[in-house]
Formats: structure tokens, sequence, C-alpha cells
């Protein structure tokens, strides 16, 4: 019973902190409200829960790197590969080293394999919180896009790196051909485990629809809740990164997702449940953080005493000096990394983008660490054959005072940062949804007058005017909007302002519809199931017309 009520008490405050983080007259980071909210229950209200990094990685990690999976861009993931393998890969392993040495030279009680452990566990970053943090300053598109492809795949380095320095702290054997072959061996095994999953569960879920010959979806998605877990447990079970394997399976749902026909309530409600189950977890992650800190910090003194003694307020020193270091080493690495490709564009006769400080030092301090960083600094053993495992502790206190630094500096620079950032070559969003919209209409114009023509071949002269005074109707609609999908001029202006009055006078209808029928309810003219059908109707109405608009 206490479990129950504990989980229930941690939803109630991740509703909260949702709606709290609105009206607070300061602008607070989610993710950050939410930590502190954690240290709230944990130290005055004495609620704990016990920290289980297996079970937090089988619970947490693989249903929101599937969502990430399956909602990042896969055009542009693949067309900013080079980038991304670049971050989620190599300054991983850049990390690892500069981190590992530093901690190594500045606190010598640590043992070198120890060290690279906690950089390890540093190297991940954490994509959610980036977005948290930002605020009301959107990242621009493709940088937004490189950090979602490197938070998706620089968890899979970082942790299997973190393997290889454990066994090395363990045995003090450590193998550079091994670890790169296990790495290799991992990473692929996951993937193709996450691919097999996702395109077995689209065939599965294929049959079962020819079989049903219609699609219910609770079941649906129900269905696709499992998957992340079944595609995490496939891949351990084998031995190869649970991580990649949901990454991929989210990424192959856009191949076998339930696309044709008109399957609108599986896709809306589908759309809604993961929205919610990324919102629930992530907040249930923030607090469950929050919650270790006051005993981590608890244990300073026992921290002090592995780190070779001294005060207290050293300890965090050592802190900001290796958040400083690793912002340091990301900015290095962004910089090296764009002069190669500038030089690359001038070799090959390109036109060489202007790149300016301010986009480098943006794409530094977006390296915010998270929820996968403590899960692997807890996930270290307590022993090391009969003795405890070397600062161990003291590496729990560093890595959670690097989270806890990674998101202020984030929440502090990162707003006033993109505000106004533009990158070269910047994804034309606009003009490609412009296009799409255009091509959009022109299609449905196609198709009302194919449907008109069918019925003017049946001969009947009353369903002949019928149509053709709906179509004519139906007709200007989609004429209006494909005005306003045109390029710059004085006609696609005019079309957007009459769409834009338009759809605010259609919102104040619906508005209206659904405050009348909520009326009807209370009066008892209609039933609550009458209320839900129409209710449904309006609201889908509405979610047409504030998602389509993008204006």
């Amino acid at each position: 019973m206490d479990l129950v009520i504990t989980v229930l008490v941690l939803l109630l405050i991740v509703a909260l902190s949702g709606a709290a983080v609105r009206v607070l007259p300061v602008k607070l980071p989610l993710p950050l409200l939410q930590i502190a909210l954690g240290a709230l229950l944990a130290r005055p209200f004495g609620m704990h829960v016990e920290f289980d990094p297996d079970l937090f990685f089988l619970l947490f990690i693989p249903p929101l790197l599937f969502a990430d999976g399956w909602r990042i861009p896969k055009r542009e993931f693949f067309l900013l590969r080079g980038p991304i393998l670049a971050l989620a890969i190599g300054l991983v392993f850049f990390t690892i080293v500069g981190v590992g040495y530093f901690v190594h030279w500045m606190i010598p009680t640590v043992p070198l394999a120890v060290a690279f452990a906690l950089a390890a566990v540093l190297s991940p970053t954490d994509a959610v919180a980036v977005t948290s943090i930002t605020g009301g300053s959107p990242m621009p598109p493709r940088l937004m896009h490189i950090l979602s492809g490197e938070a998706l795949l620089n968890d899979a380095s970082g942790l299997v790196a973190l393997q290889f320095a454990v066994a090395a702290a363990l045995t003090g054997t450590f193998s550079l051909m091994d670890a790169a072959g296990n790495f290799a061996v991992m990473a692929l095994g996951g993937v193709a485990a996450g691919a097999f999953v996702g395109l077995a569960f689209g065939a599965l879920r294929r049959r079962l629809i020819r079989w049903s010959s219609e699609v219910d979806p609770a079941s649906q998605v129900s269905l696709l809740l499992l998957l992340p877990f079944a595609a995490y447990l496939l891949a351990e079970h084998f031995g190869v990164s649970g991580i990649l394997a949901a990454v991929a399976a989210g990424m192959s749902m856009n191949y076998t997702d339930v696309r044709k026909g008109g399957y609108v309530a599986t896709r809306v409600q589908t759309a809604a449940v993961w929205a919610m189950v990324e919102f629930t977890f992530n907040g249930l992650i923030f607090l469950l953080l929050g919650m270790q800190l006051p005993g981590i910090v608890g244990h300073a003194k026992l921290d002090v005493a592995q780190a070779g003694g001294g005060q207290v307020w050293h300890l965090f020193a050592y802190v900001l000096a290796i958040t400083l270091v690793l912002v340091l080493l990301r900015f290095a690495w962004v910089w090296v990394s764009l002069r190669f490709m500038l030089m690359r564009a001038l070799h090959r006769g390109e036109k060489r983008p202007k790149v300016g400080t301010r986009l480098v030092w943006t794409s530094a301090l977006a390296g915010v660490r998270g929820a996968i960083t403590m899960a692997g600094v807890l996930s270290l053993p307590l022993m090391k054959g009969d003795s405890p495992f070397p600062a161990r502790e003291l590496m729990i206190f560093l890595a959670s005072g690097v989270i806890l630094c990674t998101l202020v500096f984030g929440a502090v620079g990162l707003p006033l940062l993109v505000r106004g950032l533009k990158l070269p070559g910047e994804d034309p969003r606009v003009r490609e949804e412009r296009k799409a919209r255009a091509l959009a209409a022109e299609a449905a114009l196609r198709g009302i007058g194919e449907e008109q023509k069918r019925v003017e071949e049946s001969g009947d002269e009353n369903a002949i005017a019928l149509a053709s005074h709906v179509a004519a109707r139906v007709m200007a609609d989609y004429q209006q909007r494909l005005e306003a999908a045109g390029e710059e001029g004085d006609i696609p202006e005019k079309a957007r302002a009459e769409a834009g009055t338009e759809r605010t006078m259609r919102l104040a209808a619906l508005h209206a519809e659904r405050h009348e029928l909520y009326h009807l309810r209370r009066s008892h003219t209609i039933n609550d199931e009458t209320l839900r059908t129409l209710i449904r109707e309006v609201d889908l109405a509405e979610a047409a017309l504030t998602g389509l608009h993008s204006e």
C-alpha cells in the first residue's frame, strides 16, 4: 500500500508541476522545478524511493527513447548523420579521455579507470532537458535535429564505454581492440533487434487488421505501448544494446505505421497517449533525481574522505571544474568540426557559410546531462572483490552536481544565445509546408472533380444539381487554401489574411458549440453518451484548425 501511495503522490506532483511552471512569476525550467520538488519530498516530508538502476532503465528509458526515435525526422537524421555521429561517438570518447584524465589529475585518490567510468556516465546528453530549458526561445530546427540525434545515440556509446571502464576498474586490464569489437557488436546487434521488433509488430498489426476488418484504437495503442519494452528486453537477452534497440524500434515505426485508410481515431489516441507518457515519465525521472539529492549531499563527509581530505566546499569546486571542462571540451570539438566542414566545402568549391562563435557556444551549453547520467552512476558496483568499489559515493556526488550545473548553465545561457540565432542553410520548413499544402489542395480539388463527374454520369438530375451546389462550396474552401499556400504576393497575403480571419471565426463557433452542448447536458436535454459523441466531433474540428495552422 505504501508503494501505491508513493506512486500516486509522485504522479500528482508531476501533474501539478506542469501547471505550476506556467503560473510562477519567475520563468523556471520544468526539470529544475521537478528536481527541487523531489528534494522537498525527500527531506522535509521524508519520502524515500529506492533507486534501482536496472529497474529504472527498464521502466523509463525504453519508452522515452522509442518516442524520440519515432518522432525525429528521418530525412534530417540521415542528411545530418555526419555531425550527429561526430557528436554521438567521436565527442563521447573525446570527453571520456579528457574528463577522465582531468578528474584523475584533480583528485589523485580516484583511480584512472574509475575516473574514466565517471567521464563515461557524464558523456550522454539529454535532449528532453534542452527542449525544456530553452523556454519561449526555440532552437533552430536544424540544430535541434542534430542535438536530438546525438542524444539518441550517445546514450548507447556512453553506457557501453561505462561497462568497459568498470570492467577495467574491477580487473585491472583493458584491451582497446576488444572494446572496439564489443562496441560494434553491441551497437549493430541492438539496431538489428529493434528493427526486427518494429517490423514484426507492423506485420502483426496489418494481419490483425485484415482478420478483424477494423481497427480497435484501444488495443492498437496498448500493443504499441509494449513495443519499446519488447525491443529492449530482446536486445538485453542477447547481450546487445537495449537502448539502441528501443531507438531503432521507434525509427522503424514510420515505415510500419497504419497510414493507409482512415484510421483517424487510432492516430489521434496514439498521439495523445504518447504525449501523456512522455510528460509523465520525464517528470518522474526528474522527481526521482531530486529525491536522491538529500541522501547524496548527506554523504558529503564520506565523499571528502574519498577525495583525499579537505573541506566540503572542495566538492562543489570539483563539480564546477568538471562542468566547465565538459563545456570547453564540447566547445573545442564543435569548433574544430565546423572548421573541418568549412575546409571540405572550400576544397569542393562549395559556398562557405558564415558560422559565428555564438552557434558554437549554443552547441556547447546544449550538452545538458540528465537521467541517463544519474542511472549510469548509480549502477556502479558496490564492491570490488572483498573491498568497496573505489570512490563510488564521490562519483555519485560529482555526477549529480554536474547534472544540476549543466541544467542551470543551460537554463541561464541557452535562452539568451538562441534568440535570433539562425543557422546557415536552415531547413526551409515554411516553404516546404506551403508547397505540401498547395499539392494537397490540388489533389483535393481533383478528387472533388472526379466525384462530381461520377455523379453526373449517373444521369440523376437532382443528384447532379445537389453535387454541383455542394462541390462549388467545398471547392471554394480548397481554392482559398491553394491561394494562401502561394509564394509572396498580393493574392497570397490577402488569402492568408482571409484564412486567419476564417480560422478565428470557426474557433469562436466551435467554442460556442461546446458551451451549448455542456449547457444541454446540464439541463438534461441530452445524455452523457450524446454529449461525448458531439464533443468529440467539436474537439477533432478544433484540433484540425489549431494543429494545421502554422502562421
